[in-house]
């Protein structure tokens, strides 16, 4: 066993003790758990020349996307990953995706993960949700640095990034292969005491 002299950010088993919250937006949306019933959506998203584009997502098939459904629960209770569905309050339908990947507890970090389907964008739901999920992630769960990344050919994501605001610290060259290719990343990043109130 390895151990370090200096203690976790957050300690081991935090997350995975608390129950995944619902966040509500202003917008008249929410952050929820996924269920296996927004198995649609999912299949939607995989279809949506956007969101593939830059996510690189395919689901071929509802059984598939309630595989993904389990596994991001299952991700939660393992301390790995956070990923909430974008939902109106009233309908609940799922009309995107939002969440911590790449969590590290240990050294505090991590970094988000987002798609709009078109039923939600241009309301600026991406922004509002990035900066209500980094609040999460730097004052309740307990980390200190949080990253969005994001294709050097993708301006809305920078976009999304500033109004949220990340502060850009450069470019990672050749970072992410898309389907049409390797593309260079744009690295944003909020440290804990960034976050707008």
């Amino acid at each position: 066993m390895i151990t370090s002299a200096v203690p976790p950010v957050v300690p081991a088993g935090r997350m995975a003790a608390m129950d995944q919250p619902v966040l509500p937006l202003d917008c008249g949306l929410e952050l929820r758990p996924w269920r296996a019933d927004d198995a649609d959506a999912l299949v939607t998203a995989g279809q949506d020349p956007a969101v593939r584009r830059w996510n690189r997502l395919i689901v071929p098939s509802p059984a598939e996307a309630r595989t993904r459904i389990e596994r991001m629960h299952e991700r939660w209770r393992n301390e790995q990953a956070a990923i909430w569905a974008i939902a109106p309050r009233d309908d609940g339908r799922a009309v995107g995706l939002i969440g911590w990947g790449d969590i590290d507890l240990a050294d505090g970090s991590a970094e988000i993960v987002y798609w709009i389907l078109p039923a939600g964008r241009g309301r600026g739901v991406a922004v509002e949700a990035t900066m209500r999920l980094s609040q999460w992630a730097l004052d309740e769960l307990g980390l200190h640095r949080l990253r969005l990344c994001h294709s050097v050919a993708n301006p809305a994501s920078c976009r999304v990034a500033a109004k949220a605001g990340f502060s850009v610290e450069g470019t990672m060259r050749s970072a992410l292969l898309h389907e049409d290719g390797w593309h260079d990343q744009h690295l944003h990043a909020m440290i804990k005491g960034d976050i707008r109130r």
